[in-house]
Parts: structure tokens; sequence; C-alpha cells
């Protein structure tokens, strides 16, 4: 969990860095000229900080992919292990109540102990 908070925290940082950015260049008190330059080097940047975010991004879903197999895997192998027991205590039971059985057979009264 804590991956995924960090990869939207890196996001948000990076988008408001660039809305930051654009909104103080267009606040800016400089002439036209220069403000359409250092829009343009802005511009001209953006592709970098979208492959920057995009990367970013990429990373932070292969943590999430891996730590969901990791737990996957893990939560199968609990399974596996209940399974597991639980036919044995299955068989066990059994075992106990064919002994049972077989005392309950073999002390019940005869028919000619009956007559």
């Amino acid at each position: 969990m804590s991956n995924n908070r960090s990869g939207v925290f890196i996001g948000g940082f990076l988008l408001g860095t660039a809305i930051g950015t654009l909104t103080g260049l267009l606040m800016a008190p400089r002439t036209g000229r220069e403000t359409r330059q250092i829009l343009k080097k802005s511009a001209d940047a953006l592709p970098e900080l979208a492959e920057d975010l995009s990367t970013s991004v990429q990373l932070q879903a292969d943590r999430l992919s891996e730590s969901a197999l990791r737990s996957w895997d893990e939560t199968l192998e609990r399974l596996k292990e209940a399974i597991a027991a639980g036919v044995e205590a299955s068989g066990q039971e059994r075992q106990i109540l064919k002994r049972q059985d077989a005392v309950a057979v073999d002390n019940r009264p005869s028919v000619s102990d009956r007559l």
C-alpha cells in the first residue's frame, strides 16, 4: 500500500510542479516575448516530464503487481496447508469412528444371549 501512495504522491508532485510553473509564467511581470520563450522551453520539457511520470507510474504498477502476486502465492500456500490439515483430520476421525464402531459391534449382545 505504501508503494501505491508514494506513486500517487510523485505523480501529484510532478503535476503540481507543471501547473505551478505554467501559472507562475502567466502571472509573471514579463514581456510577451519573454513569456513565450519561457513557455516554449516549458513545452519542450513536457515530453520528458511525461516520460518521467510514465516511468514512475509503470514502476509503481510493477511493484504493486509483484506485491499482489506474493500475497496470492502466500494465500494459496496457506489454503493448501489448510486443506491438507483438514484431510488429515478427517482421516484420523474416520479411524476413530471405525474403532468405536468395531468396539460397539463386539460389545453388542448376540442373539443367543438375548434368548
